[in-house]
C-alpha cells in the first residue's frame, strides 16, 4: 500500500523531507530561505546533499524548518539523523547559567567540555 504524499516516507533523509514538503506546500527554496532566515546557499546544499546535515545543524534551525514546513520536530530531527532534544525549560536553563557563572574559568571550561562530550555522545547514539 502506498503512503499518501503528505505522510513521511520510510527512512526519509532531511533532503528528501525538505524537497517533499516544498512540493506539497508549493513553496520554493528561496521563499523557505527568506521565511526562516537560513541562507539560500545553505538550504540548497542540504536539499542537493552537497553539505552534510547530521550533527552540525543547530537544533533551533531544525525546529524552525519543522514549523515552516508543517512537520513535527520529531519528524525533522529523525530526517536529520538526530535525536529530538528535550523540551527547553527556562528554569533549567537559568539554573545551568547560574551554576556556570559561579564557576572559576577552569570550572567553566570543564563544564563546556563535559557538555560537548555529552552532546557528541547523544548524536552518536541516536
Amino acid at each position: 500500500m502506498t503512503k499518501p504524499a503528505d505522510e513521511p516516507q520510510e527512512s526519509e533523509d532531511l533532503a528528501g523531507l525538505i524537497a517533499r514538503r516544498l512540493v506539497e506546500l508549493g513553496m520554493s527554496q528561496r521563499r523557505l530561505s527568506d521565511d526562516t532566515g537560513i541562507p539560500y546557499s545553505t538550504l540548497n546544499a542540504w536539499v542537493t546533499r552537497r553539505r552534510g546535515t547530521g550533527g552540525g545543524i543547530d537544533p533551533d534551525l531544525l525546529r524552525t524548518l519543522a514549523r515552516h514546513l508543517a512537520v513535527t520536530p520529531a519528524e525533522m530531527f529523525a530526517a536529520a539523523g538526530r535525536r529530538v532534544p528535550g523540551d527547553r525549560s527556562a528554569e533549567r536553563e537559568a539554573k545551568l547559567l547560574r551554576i556556570y557563572r559561579n564557576l572559576s574559568d577552569e570550572g567553566q571550561r570543564a563544564l563546556i567540555a563535559t557538555a560537548e562530550t555529552l552532546d557528541r555522545g547523544m548524536r552518536i547514539s541516536s
